[in-house]
C-alpha cells in the first residue's frame, strides 16, 4: 500500500504473495472512467493468473482534506441515452467478487455510488474514522444494476439495502461498522498496518482451502445450490499436499508451510 507520487490510472503491485490495486486519481476523488474499468479488469485477470498471489488489497490514494476512497463512476461519462461506454461498470465488481485470492478493501476515506459495490465485492473491508457511505442512485433517478443490488442484499440484508438504495441515506462510519459493511473501523494512521496484518494472516492459511471456501460461501449467500461442486472442493483439499502438511505440522507443533496443491 505504498503511496503513489502522481495521478494515474489504477496501479497494480505484486510482492511476496500480496497484490495491491490502488485507485490513484485523488484530485478527482478517485472517480472511475471507462479506461480505468478496463485496466482494473486486466489487473484482476493478472492477479488470478499469478498463483503466488494469495491476498489482494484494493485501496486508494485519498484526496485531502476530506479523504475519499472513490466517488464511483464518472457521471459525465453517461451518454444522453443513459448508457455508458464500451463496458458496463458492474463487470469490475463482479470480477472482483469472484477473484481467486482473498480480497480486502482498505478504505482510506468515504465511498460513494458504484464504488460502494467495489468495496462490497471484496471479502473484507477496513475503513477509517470519519468516513461515510452514500448510494445516490435513487436520488439521481437511476435503477442500479441487478448484480450489485443482489450483492447488497446477500451481504448486508434486505433491510439495509432498502435504506441505502430507496432513501439514499448517508451512513456515517460507526453505523457502517454496525451494519456489517465494515469489518474494522480504524484511525487513518492505523489502516496500512491493519491491512498488512490481515495479509499476513491470509498468507498463513492453506490457499486451496480458503480460496475454495470463499467461493462456496459467496455462492451460498447468493442462494445458489451447488452441492456437487462444494463436495468436489472439499474432496480436493482432503487429497491435497497442503492438508497432509497441515496435519503433520499440527502433530509436530510447528507452523505449516503450504504450497497450494
Amino acid at each position: 500500500m505504498s503511496p503513489q507520487t502522481a495521478s494515474s490510472p489504477p496501479t497494480l503491485q505484486i510482492a511476496q504473495g500480496v497484490a495491491t490495486l490502488t485507485l490513484n486519481r485523488p484530485q478527482h476523488r478517485n472517480r472511475l472512467e471507462d479506461g480505468d474499468l478496463l485496466l482494473l479488469l486486466e489487473h484482476i485477470a493478472a492477479v488470478n493468473a499469478d498463483v503466488s498471489v494469495r491476498a489482494l488489497v484494493l485501496t486508494a490514494q485519498p484526496n485531502q482534506p476530506r479523504p475519499v476512497f472513490s466517488a464511483g463512476y464518472h457521471l459525465g461519462a453517461f451518454r444522453d441515452d443513459g448508457e455508458t461506454g464500451p463496458m458496463p461498470f458492474e463487470t469490475v465488481p463482479d470480477a472482483l467478487a469472484t477473484a481467486r485470492p482473498l480480497t480486502l478493501c482498505a478504505l482510506p476515506g468515504s465511498v460513494y455510488g458504484g464504488a460502494t459495490d467495489l468495496a462490497l465485492a471484496c471479502d473484507f473491508r477496513f475503513g477509517v474514522e470519519g468516513m461515510e457511505l452514500r448510494m445516490p442512485a435513487g436520488a439521481l433517478g437511476l435503477h442500479y444494476y441487478p448484480s450489485g443490488m443482489q450483492r447488497y442484499v446477500a451481504r448486508l440484508g434486505l433491510g439495509v439495502a432498502r435504506k441505502l438504495f430507496l432513501l439514499a441515506e448517508t451512513v456515517p462510519d460507526r453505523d457502517l461498522l454496525q451494519l456489517g459493511f465494515l469489518d474494522k473501523l480504524l484511525p487513518a494512521s492505523e489502516l496500512q498496518a491493519a491491512a498488512q496484518a490481515w495479509c499476513a494472516q491470509v498468507l498463513a492459511m492453506g490457499p486451496l482451502a480458503v480460496q475454495g471456501m470463499k467461493q462456496s460461501l459467496n455462492e451460498m449467500a447468493l442462494g445458489w445450490s451447488q452441492p456437487t461442486l462444494w463436495r468436489e472442493r472439499e474432496a480436493a483439499t482432503k487429497a491435497s499436499a497442503d492438508f497432509a502438511e497441515g496435519r503433520q505440522a499440527f502433530a509436530e507443533r510447528r507452523t505449516p508451510t503450504f504450497v497450494g496443491r
